[in-house]
């Protein structure tokens, strides 16, 4: 059965997922039932979940506008305000129903108003189902820089039901691959070898994965829950990733990056640096770049963008002392935290990937 139990974050990826969520909003006993929708899963996803509720008219719908730049401190207040005009008090529930910036901001605002009311994530992308509603992490932007604002607090209770990645764009189900691509590297080459061997995202078929990497990300998150070791090793590719997102967004020069776009050259980029500093495999590095070159569109960057990159990057939160620290690899699934990278190596890696064939 697919289920993780524990006493919060628990997560549930069986059939008997919603006869649980019945139940578990029937123990709750919530005041008042707040569903938090996106202008996506509004119109996608919502009408599906509604028919799995038990609840038939006791809710209420919360709905902002889909995409990261709406993952600010404005949405917040406006949620929060939300929630004061419509009557929520400390036994009230949200249910946030989207991909990863909205489970963000859901938990963000469920954390924080009067100080904490329950919520449930149910992640309706692929991203969001591997790896940004599992792990209490939520939290919004800083103007274009990423995450700067938030908590660690979990969820009630995770639903994952793949029949929401229908709705998807074949661009977003790629995007959160990418997570998918990045449990594979940090776990095991067991893991990686399977992945490799998906050409196609073909939902019929990927449950197996999502459950797989459900559980890595899980068991790191179990070792380690306020991200002080070995929960590090799940940025991998996230500290030139975020920054490169962060640019994307606030710059005209390179196209606006979904979250796994961008992370997918990070990665690149991180085992690359592994290789130089590390002595990450050679075989391996050309496997995993080939495999996400495969995948992913390779972006152009001119010295300008590489700069500004370097230049964001004192904004990562895994920083110490003014030093930018990274996570790299000896080898697949070997783990090297708190890692000094000079420039120069950051530029190498990306001649590396703007050369690679």
């Amino acid at each position: 059965m697919r289920e993780i139990i524990k006493n919060t974050g628990s997560v549930y990826f069986s059939s008997s997922k919603w006869n649980v969520l019945n139940s578990k909003i029937s123990d709750l006993k919530p005041s008042t039932i707040f569903i938090l929708v996106d202008s996506n899963t509004l119109k996608h996803c919502l009408t599906f979940l509604l028919n799995k509720l038990t609840i038939k008219d006791n809710y209420k719908i919360l709905e902002i506008q889909a995409g990261e730049m709406n993952k600010n401190i404005k949405t917040c207040e406006y949620l929060w305000n939300q929630l004061s005009e419509n009557g929520a008090d400390r036994k009230s529930l949200l249910i946030n129903l989207g991909g990863g910036v909205l489970t963000d901001i859901g938990g963000f605002v469920a954390s924080t108003f009067m100080r904490g009311i329950q919520f449930i994530n149910i992640p309706t992308t692929l991203l969001a189902m591997v790896d940004a509603s599992i792990g209490g992490k939520n939290g919004v932007d800083l103007g274009i820089i990423k995450n700067q604002i938030g908590v660690i607090n979990n969820p009630d209770m995770i639903l994952i039901c793949k029949e929401f990645l229908n709705t998807l764009p074949k661009k977003e189900l790629k995007a959160g691959y990418a997570e998918v691509i990045k449990h594979g590297i940090i776990d095991s080459d067991n893991y990686w070898d399977k992945i490799k061997t998906f050409n196609e995202l073909d939902i019929e078929e990927i449950d197996a994965m999502i459950w797989e990497s459900v559980l890595v990300k899980n068991n790191i998150v179990t070792l380690d829950p306020s991200e002080k070791n070995i929960r590090k090793t799940l940025n991998y590719g996230h500290t030139l990733g975020h920054a490169i997102e962060s640019y994307s967004i606030g710059n005209d020069s390179i196209p606006v990056l979904l979250h796994g776009e961008a992370i997918a050259i990070g990665m690149v980029l991180t085992t690359y640096i592994s290789h130089i500093q590390c002595g990450f495999p050679e075989d391996k590095l050309t496997e995993i770049s080939t495999y996400i070159f495969n995948t992913f569109k390779k972006i152009e960057f001119d010295q300008n963008d590489i700069k500004c990159i370097i230049k964001l990057l004192k904004h990562d939160k895994k920083g110490h002392n003014n030093k930018v620290l990274f996570v790299l690899l000896n080898d697949i699934g070997k783990h090297k935290l708190n890692c000094e990278v000079p420039q120069n190596n950051i530029f190498e890696a990306f001649d590396y990937y703007k050369d690679f064939i």
